[in-house]
């Protein structure tokens, strides 16, 4: 799950962009999204690389695999 660190929840995280790139038009070899948190104004941005099996967070989201603090 992706939460605003600020905020502590992903209750008012909207995605703003999000891509996936196709290395041969049939695998997904990336995903982009970037966030806003609609509270706090924070933003931030999540990749996944296929490749290398790899996760990218900036800015002022976290990935978690917690329940969020607040729900």
């Amino acid at each position: 799950m992706i939460t605003c660190t600020n905020c502590e929840t992903a209750q008012f995280l909207q995605i703003t962009q999000s891509r996936v790139y196709f290395e041969d038009g049939e695998i997904i070899n990336e995903i982009s999204e970037t966030y806003e948190c609609t509270l706090c104004g924070a933003t931030g941005q999540y990749v996944y690389d296929e490749d290398s099996d790899e996760e990218t967070v900036i800015g002022d989201v976290e990935h978690t695999t917690e329940r969020p603090k607040y729900a």
